[in-house]
């Protein structure tokens, strides 16, 4: 099995209501995540993929949902007055933690067409999540 990692970086604001650190606060991160293809062969061009192709497909999903946007529970109670001002916000079913954005990153992907192994999502330099096909 032949297996490529592209890597791409983009930032986000959230916080985990009822977490009883900091997390709790509203706060951002800037984040890379680490995208990993595999293929059993190589293309005619001796390739998984084409690293472009990987980064065109996820910037584009990325750039839509995540980057530079606020990351929420649907229950937060912040989203009222986030509609009122008309700031960008995304309401999720989830948590928004670094392995719920990787499990949604390897989902869009999958749903692209691309053999998705992993999704690495680095919070910090010192802390990541990984979400896999195993």
């Amino acid at each position: 099995m032949y297996t490529i990692t592209k890597e791409v970086y983009f930032c986000y604001g959230h916080r985990l209501m009822h977490h009883p650190g900091k997390c709790r606060n509203l706060h951002g991160h800037s984040v890379k995540a680490a995208i990993s293809i595999s293929q059993p062969e190589l293309n005619t061009q001796g390739m998984v993929c084409d690293f472009a192709d990987i980064r065109d497909c996820v910037e584009q999903y990325i750039d839509q949902h995540l980057d530079h946007n606020f990351l929420l529970h649907k229950d937060d109670p912040i989203i009222p007055m986030l509609k009122s001002q008309n700031e960008r916000f995304l309401a999720l079913d989830e948590h928004p933690t670094a392995e719920v954005l990787s499990k949604m990153i390897f989902e869009y992907l999958q749903q692209q067409g691309l053999n998705v192994k992993q999704v690495v999502l680095w919070e910090t330099s010192s802390a990541s999540a990984c979400y896999s096909t195993n």
